[in-house]
This record gives C-alpha cells, sequence and structure tokens, in this order.
C-alpha cells in the first residue's frame, strides 16, 4: 500500500474521452489516481493486480473493469494487459442517445457492486469487435460528427455490457427499475447534502417506505444501505488517499459532528477512521 497522500487527479481529457488498445503494457509506476473519468478497462489477458479504493483484484483474463468517477486506481508494480483502455465524462457522455442512460446509471452510479465481469469467450469477442471501431474512430484525423459517431458506439458498448450481466439485464424499462436508477443517481449527485431517505424519496415523489421496498427488490438492500454504502466509500478514499483531517472529512460528508462521523465509520467498516487510516500509513511505510 501507499502513503494517503500519493492519489494524484487523474489528467483531464481532450473532449473528455480517451481510448487506448494496451498489448500487454506494464505499470511500473505505484502511483494511485482518482478518477476524473468513468473508465471500462476490456482485458483478454494480463497479470499483476489493480487496487480499485480499498479492494484489491487480480488481473487475469477475458474480463471488464468498471471504475466510476471518484475511485482512486492504483496498479501494482509489474501489472500489465492486454486490451483496451476506455475513459468518458460526463460532457461526452451526453452526446450519446438517451435511451442509453439506463444502463449507465445502472452499471456506473454503483460501480463497486459491478467492479469486475467475468466474460465468456462469446462474450469477450463480440464486446471486442464494438472496442475495435471505436478505437479507429478515435485514432482518426478530426472531421464533423466525429465525438457524435464515437458516442454511438458507445452507447452501443454499454448496452451490451449491461445485458452481458444478467442481474443488471433484467427489467430495464419497468417503473421500480427506473426509480431505482434515478435513486442512485440522486445519491451520487448530493450524498454530501443529506442522509435521509426520506429526503430522497421526496425528490422522487414516492414515501419513504416505498422507497425502501424498492430497493430491497431491485438490489436487495434498503434505501438507507445504498445511502450509508456511498458515504462508507467516500470516506474511506479520503482516509486513505489525502491528507484531510478526521475532522474536515466528517464536515464534508455532512456530519454534524466528528463523533458522529467516527461512530458511523467504525459502526460500518468495524474501525475507527483513524484506525483505518493508520492502517494505510503503516503499509506504506
Amino acid at each position: 500500500m501507499l502513503p494517503i497522500s500519493s492519489a494524484l487527479v487523474e489528467k483531464e481529457l481532450k473532449d473528455s474521452f480517451s481510448i487506448k488498445y494496451c498489448d500487454n503494457q506494464c505499470y511500473d509506476q505505484t502511483t494511485a489516481y482518482r478518477l476524473t473519468y468513468n473508465r471500462i478497462l476490456l482485458i483478454k489477458a494480463g497479470n499483476g493486480e489493480i487496487q480499485i479504493d480499498d479492494s484489491a483484484f487480480s488481473i487475469g483474463s477475458n474480463e471488464l473493469f468498471l471504475i466510476a468517477k471518484g475511485q482512486v486506481l492504483r496498479f501494482q508494480p509489474g501489472s500489465g494487459f492486454q486490451g483496451y483502455d476506455l475513459s468518458f465524462g460526463d460532457c461526452f457522455w451526453e452526446k450519446t442517445p438517451p435511451s442509453a442512460s439506463n444502463c449507465k446509471a445502472v452499471l456506473f452510479n454503483n460501480a463497486s457492486a459491478n467492479q469486475n465481469l467475468p466474460l465468456g469467450d462469446e462474450d469477450y469477442e463480440e464486446l471486442s469487435y464494438l472496442f475495435q471501431p471505436l478505437y479507429r474512430e478515435f485514432s482518426k484525423e478530426e472531421y464533423i460528427n466525429k465525438l457524435d459517431a464515437m458516442a454511438a458506439y458507445l452507447k452501443i458498448i454499454m448496452i451490451k455490457i449491461a445485458n452481458i450481466h444478467a442481474t443488471l439485464a433484467k427489467g430495464f424499462d419497468s417503473y421500480e427499475n427506473k426509480v431505482y436508477r434515478e435513486f442512485l443517481e440522486l445519491i451520487s449527485k448530493q450524498y454530501q447534502s443529506t442522509h435521509e431517505v426520506a429526503d430522497y424519496a421526496s425528490l422522487l415523489g414516492i414515501s419513504a417506505r416505498k422507497l425502501t421496498d424498492l430497493t430491497k427488490r431491485c438490489s436487495g438492500k434498503g434505501a438507507k444501505d445504498l445511502i450509508n454504502g456511498q458515504l462508507i466509500a467516500e470516506a474511506k478514499r479520503s482516509l486513505q488517499f489525502s491528507s484531510a483531517p478526521v475532522k474536515e472529512i466528517a464536515f464534508q460528508l455532512n456530519f454534524s459532528t466528528p463523533d458522529q462521523f467516527s461512530h458511523f465509520f467504525k459502526k460500518n467498516a468495524r474501525l475507527s477512521p483513524q484506525d483505518y487510516r493508520a492502517l494505510f500509513v503503516n503499509m506504506g511505510m
């Protein structure tokens, strides 16, 4: 592990989009980056380890990694893979046709639940055939509507990824799934403003009880659990990859007092904020 001050902000991308093909690229540096863009890694084969927030994954073959903006990404030294590395931001995503938004919301608003998706040979080949023309378009000289053409390819890729994963694909157009996706979108944008189920329910135009019942049917988790999951994920990133005092992190996440934040964190992470941070500091020494 690295010291908590090691995370850097990802560099800005032209047009908020990038795709590259990695031919067993080796990552020799241990720098961690807080992502500014959503990222998809389509891996044919590889070795080593990738760390996303505080979870580590071995790099294998025929797999996808979905990493959302705001998450912290790092490759262990000597890691490498053959496949595609695609990044896109909100400005670029706005160019995609609206019909793909459902897929993007489910895949990336709760990215930790879909972080690593194994692929069968057929699914990998289908995705690879879709990534190839997108990569070719990206590599061409600028032309009118080039961004729109790339956005159309990205839409198809996103739909295909959602359909590959059966638990993500079912019921995309049902009313409950639509509300569930809207709830996830609200959490990702407003978790620093409110932690209350009732506030989100009000924004969605339903009762708090109905929202909780709905999220349990769609994800197996209650509405409060999903809100707390977002808060814990962001708190862990801040503790591990920044040197901000615990008091400052508590107020950034809209807790009334540092003690309230510490109690919440320990209940959900089984460690105090100070002990969690010290764990990574010591491992980075």
